[in-house]
């Protein structure tokens, strides 16, 4: 451990946790790179990142780039002499940052690699079904999320668990995951297994970034894919659904945030909404009723399916399919 200088490359709240217990652990973190701060709310105020808080708190170095190949950049990423950086929820990384530490990049991952390479990892874990995710550590090359493997922590992922608690629990898992790595790399003894050993010939499951149209909901597929769809997405960046008005034709849409699964047929067609316009807003789809509990109108606050009914005359509505 001793003289080990490391930088810490992270923006979000995910890559808080194992930089504080990296901190906490004695080890020398003699640089910390993060987004840029960026306008956000009404009055487009600077906001400074999650990792940049807590390092300004903790009194460590920052860097915060507008582009990695800035000739500046890489020369103040230079005189900090790292023996090892480490990437947490960042952005790709071109090889002359990522080759530039002695005992190379090492990232942490949330998906028990080689599948859900990519920018979502949690989401689409979750949006598929997947009983089992987790956390891997492994070193940085060019082909994104391809390099081998140091070690992984594997978690049950059960069917009530939505993208934030899996978020929440893999951020615990990993914090933990990437101190054991960088113990192992101080003591210079650690695996690196190789992907494609594990892959076997087959392609990985990807989990590429996710957009609009990737958060709407199909009404025409099975009650537990949809039911996954929603979880998977809650409570960011949220699944959404399209209303129209049956007079004026006016269309809206609600973000949903919470849902379950009703056991009991449908007999209606799919798509037709159910409601006694005071406490109860379910959709029929092909195999079920999908019971919706909290959801947010374009425009407003998120509440509770009694509170959204009290303002919403929902029966002048039908779903946009």
């Amino acid at each position: 451990m001793e003289g080990l200088r490391i930088v810490y490359m992270g923006t979000p709240d995910f890559a808080v946790l194992p930089l504080k217990k990296l901190v906490e652990s004695g080890y020398q973190i003699v640089g910390v790179v993060t987004n840029p701060d960026k306008p956000a709310g009404r009055g487009q105020q600077l906001q400074e990142s999650a990792v940049k808080k807590y390092a300004r708190e903790a009194g460590l170095k920052i860097l915060q780039p507008e582009k990695f190949r800035d000739e500046h950049f890489l020369n103040e990423l230079a005189d900090l002499k790292a023996d090892l950086q480490l990437v947490v929820a960042f952005k790709m990384l071109p090889e002359v940052v990522w080759g530039m530490p002695r005992l190379g990049t090492v990232n942490l991952h949330a998906s028990l690699l080689p599948d859900y390479r990519g920018a979502a990892p949690i989401n689409w874990a979750i949006m598929n079904g997947e009983k089992v995710s987790g956390v891997t550590t492994f070193l940085l090359k060019h082909e994104i999320d391809s390099g081998n493997i140091i070690f992984q922590e594997p978690v049950e992922v059960t069917d009530e668990m939505t993208a934030g608690d899996l978020h929440d629990l893999l951020m615990e898992k990993g914090a933990d995951l990437l101190l054991k790595t960088v113990d192992a790399i101080a003591a210079g003894n650690f695996p690196l297994i190789d992907q494609a050993e594990l892959l076997k010939g087959r392609e990985p499951i990807h989990a590429p970034k996710i957009f609009k149209e990737d958060m709407r909901v199909d009404w025409h597929q099975p009650l537990q894919k949809i039911y996954n769809h929603i979880r998977g997405l809650a409570p960011f960046p949220a699944a959404w659904m399209e209303l129209q008005h049956l007079v004026s034709g006016h269309s809206c849409s609600l973000k949903i945030f919470k849902a379950e699964k009703v056991c009991r047929p449908a007999n209606h067609s799919v798509g037709e909404i159910l409601t006694d316009g005071k406490k109860i807003f379910e959709v029929c789809v092909e195999d079920g009723i999908l019971r919706i509990l909290e959801l947010q109108l374009a425009g407003k606050k998120r509440m509770g399916v009694e509170e959204f009914l009290r303002g919403f005359k929902l029966a002048d509505y039908r779903l946009v399919l």
